[in-house]
């Protein structure tokens, strides 16, 4: 690949002196005991405005958190709440992967898909892919291209589209899954670093994605059609390109035992709906808390979203393994789950080293000191909500240039921005919206995106003279507009007051009793 030049060039040139994020969250956990023993010497200290307890610095090495740290540590790494929500709905999701589900039920919707919508189709089924976790990258991109050329339409045009929606629209969906359990699941230590009875649940954006979905289609959809397309000229294979082979292979209709098997995937689908259904409505349900303030009632249920999904995508994969043949005896199953847990390895291995700095950062006490610190020199300048949050999805944007594990920049940045923010009346779960739609916008602009080699790959597969440059090209128009919508999007969320999911809104509120806690002095 050659070097890039200019302000890209920097940005990759940058990104690649930067060391792998288990080592940076290293060197972090290292800058942290060094803070730590500065501010208990100089005796840092906050009041906690939610609480009224005052927190002082404490330094990493004393002997209550060396005990912490050592003994601790197996403990540590299991309280990590992402750690086992992720985990939970792996069992299930590498079922549904490996049966081949996922796979075939987006090549079906594709397939499928009318050309007078063929666009928009290809971005809301790239944005719900999401739940298929890395099949979103290596189906739904190629396979786009495969549909547009099929249709008369250049192939680049629709790679383009499904790498947007796919990869630059991240942050949408149409229901909650893995990266809402992740993300979120980083979310809620953060906040009880201020407000130990918070809690968060992984519906807490599923409108604000929904809503990610109902404003980036149309921005794709214009985008392509009006102006990658009419850029890229009338497409004709080029000399040496490999398409009738691959193309044929992927554009193949689906198989009867496929179709078969979806049918029994999405009777399974039904029979989950209706036994969490059933759960809910039944007297003294433990989907249902008749005792919670209004809006809470149903915690419970969202809380329980985890499990159904983990169980929904094992039954749905078990019935489509059976239905297509793909599954012979339950041990598939069992290798296909294990599989699965396998190729988590890398994220297990960096959810020790972010447990560590996230736990560091709660018992050396400075998080919620330097939030209550910065919330008040925030209190100062009366900036709007909208703009503070516009601030949190730049500098989101900033990161993601240099860093792509979005689970390793929101472990690093939660234990500070989540705290400042609820102290300036702003919920965790909007400070974790504006932070997502920041990651997602600029995933499809930098080179040091993991998969930016792969879709170059798709995309050399229809024109070897394609470079990146040229995908660079193509991608920028999407990642500038969705900056754009974004941005505008976050602050009218804000300013209408919108519900980010069930019973979560955009401002927080102290505890009544908490509230009335004394004063600094």
């Amino acid at each position: 690949m050659t070097e890039t030049r200019g302000f890209l060039g920097f940005i990759e040139r940058t990104g690649n002196r930067l060391p792998d994020p288990v080592f940076l969250f290293l060197w972090l956990i290292l800058g942290l005991i060094a803070l730590s023993l500065v501010g208990a010497g100089l005796g840092w200290s906050a009041v906690n405005p939610v609480t009224g307890e005052t927190m002082a610095a404490k330094s990493l090495l004393s002997a209550e958190n060396l005990e912490k740290l050592i003994i601790g540590m197996p403990r540590t790494l299991a309280d990590f709440p992402p750690l086992a929500i992720v985990v939970t709905i792996i069992y299930g999701a590498s079922v549904a992967e490996r049966t081949g589900l996922f796979a075939t039920a987006i090549r079906g919707a594709l397939l499928n898909a009318p050309k007078a919508i063929l666009t928009p189709v290809v971005v809301v089924v790239g944005m719900v892919s999401h739940h298929a976790s890395d099949a979103s990258y290596v189906v739904v991109i190629p396979l786009a291209a495969v549909i547009f050329a099929a249709a008369g339409r250049h192939p680049l045009a629709g790679l383009a589209a499904g790498f947007a929606a796919v990869s630059g629209g991240y942050a949408g969906n149409l229901f909650p899954g893995a990266s809402d359990a992740l993300i979120l699941g980083i979310t809620e230590p953060a906040a009880r670093l201020i407000d130990p009875t918070y809690s968060v649940n992984i519906a807490g954006n599923w409108f604000f994605i929904v809503g990610v979905v109902i404003v980036f289609t149309p921005i794709v959809w214009f985008l392509t059609d009006r102006v990658i397309e009419p850029r890229l000229g009338k497409w004709s294979p080029a000399p040496g390109a490999v398409v009738p082979a691959t193309a044929e292979a992927e554009r193949a209709p689906l198989t009867p035992e496929q179709k078969k098997g979806l049918a029994w995937a999405g009777l399974a689908v039904l029979g989950m709906i209706a036994l969490w259904t059933a759960i809910t409505l039944l007297p003294g349900s433990p989907f249902v808390d008749p005792e919670a303030e209004a809006g809470q009632t149903y915690n419970p249920l969202y809380k329980s979203l985890v499990a159904f999904f983990a169980a929904t995508f094992f039954v749905a994969g078990g019935a489509y393994g059976a239905g297509s043949g793909t599954v012979k005896t339950h041990r598939d199953m069992v290798r296909m789950m294990v599989e699965g847990i396998a190729q988590l390895a890398p994220y297990i291995v960096l959810a020790f080293f972010a447990a560590h700095f996230v736990a560091m950062f709660n018992w050396s006490g400075l998080g919620p000191i330097l939030a209550v610190n910065a919330a008040a020199g925030l209190k100062t300048l009366a900036l709007p909500t909208p703009l503070l949050l516009i601030s949190v999805v730049l500098v989101s944007c900033f990161f993601d240039l240099f860093i792509g594990s979005a689970s390793a920049k929101w472990s690093a940045l939660a234990p500070i921005v989540v705290p400042m923010f609820m102290l300036l009346g702003i919920s965790p779960e909007m400070t974790t919206a504006a932070y997502r739609m920041g990651d997602s916008v600029t995933n499809i602009a930098t080179p040091l995106m993991s998969y930016f080699p792969l879709i170059l790959t798709f995309a050399q597969r229809w024109d070897r003279s394609f470079g990146l440059g040229s995908l660079m090209a193509t991608m920028l128009p999407y990642a500038g507009a969705f900056l754009v919508a974004g941005l505008l999007m976050v602050a009218a969320w804000v300013a209408l007051d919108l519900p980010l999911g069930p019973g979560v809104g955009v401002h927080y509120t102290p505890p009544p009793l908490a509230a009335a806690a004394p004063a600094a002095p």
